[in-house]
């Protein structure tokens, strides 16, 4: 992952998150050491200018498993749609059974 920037890194993270899995712009701040959950956050809202391909950045939400990132999309709902068409179910904004469906980046290191 070295020499890639920052942008590029959560890309790269994010793209690791498995489909009906969910995790957090803090724990992917986290798990890279660099910024915090808002720069996540700005890097995500960016994303759709990628050149790595497809960010599935659907399957980030707050700390809380609220869709926080919702208004970044095509609409409002895109985002939810994109998480139940994988199976995730979300209820008034949230996903529900959060504790279960969060994915932590550290699990990249357990491979």
């Amino acid at each position: 992952m070295s020499g890639q920037s920052y942008f590029e890194l959560v890309y790269y993270v994010t793209q690791k998150i498995p489909s009906g899995r969910v995790s957090t712009y803090g724990a992917i701040a986290d798990y890279l050491s660099l910024g915090s959950a808002r720069m996540v956050g700005w890097a995500l809202t960016q994303s759709h200018r990628s050149s790595m391909g497809d960010i599935p950045a659907q399957r980030v939400v707050n700390r809380k498993g609220e869709l926080s990132g919702r208004m970044h999309f095509k609409t409002p709902t895109h985002m939810q749609e994109l998480l139940e068409a994988e199976g995730v179910r979300v209820v008034k904004d949230r996903v529900a059974d959060f504790d279960k469906l969060f994915w932590h980046p550290q699990e990249l290191d357990e491979d």
